[in-house]
């Protein structure tokens, strides 16, 4: 997906950018469920993608590679900033506020899970014998994860918390479904600060209307938290995520990311005291499984194609 130059990077640089992301998406989780306990999930994602544009604008000026979205490009930049970076982030940081964090990490990341057969039906894509081996296991781990005979749906904002966290994940895959059928005219690294941009007035707009004004007493902790969102989990993860995949097979970086729900379930057992269930183990591994065999089985599609 990313067209660009390949940098030559030796393979202890690459694979030290690409731990540094995992560990830094992974110990977000916790510092998510910080942030909001001063600010509402709107401007929490206002915060995050402002932060991330004032970053990547700086960036791509600086290197001379600001460009504008041709017509072309224009429909996926938009999927992206109303989707990826609004409402996405509007769900997860609402549920944060029902689900603890760890669990909402592990939940997120099915994501991948549901790539499969959204891309089945838009893409036309055949489900092999490795993808419905991957799928099944996952979507166990997905039950599993839940925890239907013991979880306490009755708690307030249980069921609402789940629901939104599965439909940011879906909407994630559906995401990514788009953003591999379109045919790039732009790279996604120059399409990335118009995508904060147009995220950034959504959320704004959103924040305005149905929370008012921001109001919240600007510590030092809230302070680490906006920094963290927008300059580390959003903005620097991404340029380096750029960087990783100029040097890595997408496959093998993405199995690598599979630790991010594992970092997310670890730092928040030490940070928060959040437990670590049977069912929460057992329902990770069964999930990076599956999401293991459904990148395998990508990459096994693209060796035949070459």
């Amino acid at each position: 997906m990313i067209a660009a130059e390949r940098k030559t990077l030796s393979r202890r640089t690459v694979y030290s950018m690409l731990i540094g992301i995992v560990l830094v998406k992974g110990l977000n989780w916790p510092i998510l469920v910080v942030g909001l306990e001063s600010l509402t999930p709107i401007w929490m994602g206002a915060f995050r993608v402002m932060g991330a544009a004032v970053l990547v604008f700086a960036v791509a000026i600086w290197r001379g590679k600001l460009v504008a979205p041709t017509r072309h490009d224009m429909p996926i930049v938009i999927t992206l900033a109303v989707f990826h970076l609004s409402v996405v982030f509007v769900l997860v940081f609402t549920a944060l506020q029902m689900v603890p964090a760890g669990r909402s990490s592990v939940v997120v990341w099915t994501s991948a899970l549901w790539t499969v057969p959204i891309a089945a039906v838009v893409l036309r894509e055949r489900m092999t014998p490795l993808r419905w081996t991957g799928l099944l296991i996952g979507l166990a781990g997905v039950v599993t994860l839940f925890e239907p005979w013991g979880l306490a749906w009755s708690e307030p904002g249980a069921k609402l918390g789940h629901f939104l966290l599965v439909m940011a994940a879906i909407t994630t895959a559906g995401v990514s479904v788009h953003v591999r059928a379109h045919r790039w005219e732009m790279t996604p690294l120059e399409a990335m600060p118009w995508e904060l941009l147009g995220a950034s007035l959504l959320l704004g707009a959103l924040g305005l209307v149905f929370d008012g004004f921001p109001s919240f007493e600007m510590t030092w902790a809230i302070a680490g938290v906006m920094a963290y969102q927008s300059f580390l989990a959003s903005g620097l993860a991404f340029l380096a995520l750029v960087v990783v995949l100029q040097n890595l097979s997408p496959v093998s970086t993405n199995l690598t990311q599979m630790g991010v729900p594992v970092v997310g379930v670890l730092a928040s057992a030490v940070f928060l005291s959040e437990t670590i269930t049977i069912s929460l183990g057992v329902g990770l591994l069964l999930i990076i499984v599956g999401v293991a065999l459904n990148l395998l089985s990508e990459n096994s599609t693209y060796m035949r194609r070459i």
